[in-house]
């Protein structure tokens, strides 16, 4: 039993707990387009960046053959640029065919390509030949070269500043 289901005594405090939890672990969460990140508050716990290698990047695949519109073989394209997570319902549904939008994990040394080959089979001479879908990305983290990770530049870099060691100051809370 989770420390925190011991203070929840009611069953519809379990039920808000087990839906928090459920919005905690889905993500990932985009506003505004932009990745977010939600963590569990804990009495105690103190607010600081965290380093970030991997980030959730929605991508448009432009000129995308009609024979890959199935859910496998966008997952199998996308792959060419990240780890997919999740076609866009739009996509899915086949509603809008100018391009193919699809989140996929990137990571920190991922090389972000500008488009991707794919060898597209011809019926009537059973040849395949390439196809060049073109990859368009809707938001990009700016990456810091000093720490290597994602969200900011190294002139930005939380490395960079110097920690003062002053007095030690006290501070009472109330109960």
């Amino acid at each position: 039993m989770d420390r925190l289901d011991r203070k929840l005594p009611s069953e519809t405090n379990r039920t808000k707990w087990a839906a928090m939890e459920d919005v905690i672990e889905g993500g990932p969460w985009l506003f505004q387009g932009q990745p977010i990140v939600l963590q569990c508050w804990e009495q105690g716990m103190s607010l600081q960046h965290q380093k970030h290698t991997q980030i959730p990047i929605w991508v448009r695949l432009k000129h995308l053959p009609m024979e890959y519109w199935t859910e496998d073989d966008l997952s199998t394209v996308a792959s060419g640029v990240g780890t997919p997570l999740y076609t866009y319902k739009i996509t899915t549904d086949c509603s809008r065919l100018d391009y193919a939008r699809v989140c996929v994990m990137l990571d920190y040394n991922s090389t972000l390509p500008k488009y991707l080959v794919v060898m597209h089979p011809m019926l009537r001479d059973r040849k395949e030949v390439p196809t060049r879908i073109d990859v368009e990305y809707e938001w990009l983290p700016q990456r810091c070269k000093q720490c290597c990770s994602l969200g900011h530049i190294a002139q930005a870099c939380p490395e960079n500043k110097k920690v003062h060691h002053g007095a030690p100051v006290m501070v009472f809370v109330k109960k």
